[in-house]
C-alpha cells in the first residue's frame, strides 16, 4: 500500500494510471479542476485548480502526505496564443513544487512534459536542446526549465517525461478521432511511403511510469526520457491493423498533392471556429513526418512491457465499443 497522488487524474493518462493503481488497492488522490473521465473514480477526486486555487492545493497536499507524486495536470491543446494562456503548465507547477516542499515522506514526483519542446522530426542532442514550433511546447519548455532551478525546493528525487503521442481508451483528440475516421470509412492514408512513429499506447505507459516511480534514483533523479513504445509502428500498417479489428472498410491511399488544398480548407475551417477539423496542414505535415525518439534509456530500468500493438488495438476498439465511441 502506497499513498499516491496525482495531478490532472482526470485526464487521460491519469484515468488510465489511476485505475491500474486502484486495482492493486493503493491510496489514491486525484487533483484535477475536472471530474473524472471515469465515473468509477470520482471517489478519489478532489476538485482542486492547480493555477487558481494555491491555498487549496496546499492544504490538500498536505493533508495526503503522498508517498509519490505525478504531475500530470497541464494545459495540453495548442490553440493559445502567448505563453500566459498556458500559465497552468508554469505558475501551475510552480505551485505544486510550492505544495509539496517541505513534505518528509514523499519518496518521489514525476514531471510530465511533451515531445513538442522540439520540432516534430527534430532529435534532441541534449536535455535542453529545444526548438519548438507552438506556444504549448514553448509553455512546456519554461516548465523544465522551472523545475531543474527549482532542485533545491523539492524534497525528493524527480524525474522529467516527455510522453510521445499516446492513444488507447479514455483518449481524446487527435487519436479518437484517427479511429473514428477509419470506423466511418473516412480515413485515407497519404501516398505510398513508409511513416515511421515512436507512439505509445497507454496500457504499455502507465506500466513504464510505475516502474520508474520504483527505479533505483540513480536510473532516473534529475533525468528527461521519452515516453513511447519500444519498437516505433507503421502508421499505414497501424491504420489497417485498426481496420481489420473494427471490420471496417479497407483504407485507400490518396497522392498527398491531393490532400494538401483539403489540410488548407481545414485550416480554414479552425479560424472560423471549427475546434476540430479532422485534416490541417499542421496535423498531415505531422503525420509524414517520420517520429523516432531513443528510447532505450527508459527501457534500460522500465523493462519489457505488457501489450503488443494488436493487443493494445483490441482494448481500445473494445472500450469504443462498450462507451458508445463507435456509434
Amino acid at each position: 500500500m502506497a499513498r499516491i497522488l496525482i495531478t490532472g487524474g482526470s485526464g487521460f493518462i491519469g484515468t488510465n494510471l489511476l485505475e491500474r493503481y486502484k486495482s492493486e488497492g493503493h491510496d489514491l488522490l486525484n487533483i484535477d479542476h475536472k471530474r473524472p473521465r471515469n465515473a468509477d473514480h470520482r471517489r478519489f477526486w478532489t476538485n482542486v485548480d492547480i493555477l487558481n486555487n494555491k491555498d487549496l492545493l496546499h492544504k490538500v497536499t498536505r493533508e495526503f502526505d503522498p508517498d509519490f507524486l505525478f504531475h500530470l495536470a497541464a494545459r495540453t491543446d495548442l490553440d493559445g496564443k502567448t505563453l500566459d494562456d498556458y500559465a497552468a503548465n508554469t505558475t501551475g507547477t510552480s505551485n505544486v513544487i510550492e505544495a509539496i516542499s517541505g513534505l518528509t515522506r514523499l519518496k518521489r514526483i514525476l514531471f510530465t512534459s511533451t515531445r513538442l519542446v522540439c520540432r516534430i522530426g527534430y532529435v534532441p542532442q541534449a536535455e535542453a536542446d529545444y526548438c519548438p514550433t507552438t506556444t504549448y511546447g514553448a509553455s512546456k519548455i519554461a516548465m523544465e526549465q522551472l523545475i531543474r532551478d527549482a532542485d533545491r525546493q523539492i524534497p525528493c528525487s524527480w524525474t522529467i517525461f516527455r510522453p510521445t503521442s499516446i492513444w488507447g481508451p479514455w483518449f481524446d483528440v487527435p487519436y479518437k478521432t484517427f479511429f473514428t475516421a477509419i470506423a466511418k470509412g473516412h480515413y485515407v492514408h497519404p501516398g505510398n511511403r513508409t511513416i515511421r512513429k515512436s507512439y505509445g499506447y497507454v496500457g504499455n505507459i502507465v506500466v513504464q511510469l510505475q516502474r520508474a516511480m520504483l527505479a533505483p534514483a540513480e536510473a532516473t533523479e534529475k533525468k528527461t526520457f521519452y515516453l513511447a513504445d519500444y519498437q516505433p509502428l507503421d502508421v499505414r500498417e497501424w491504420a489497417d491493423l485498426i481496420q481489420r479489428t473494427m471490420r471496417t472498410s479497407k483504407i485507400r491511399t490518396v497522392p498527398v498533392p491531393v490532400l494538401r488544398p483539403v489540410a488548407l480548407l481545414g485550416d480554414i475551417a479552425k479560424k472560423a471556429g471549427w475546434n476540430n477539423p479532422f485534416l490541417t496542414s499542421f496535423r498531415l505535415d505531422n503525420l509524414l513526418t517520420e517520429m523516432v525518439y531513443d528510447v532505450e534509456p527508459l527501457q534500460r530500468f522500465a523493462g519489457p512491457t505488457p501489450y503488443s500493438l494488436e493487443d493494445g488495438v483490441k482494448e481500445t476498439v473494445d472500450w469504443m465499443h462498450r462507451h458508445g465511441e463507435l456509434g
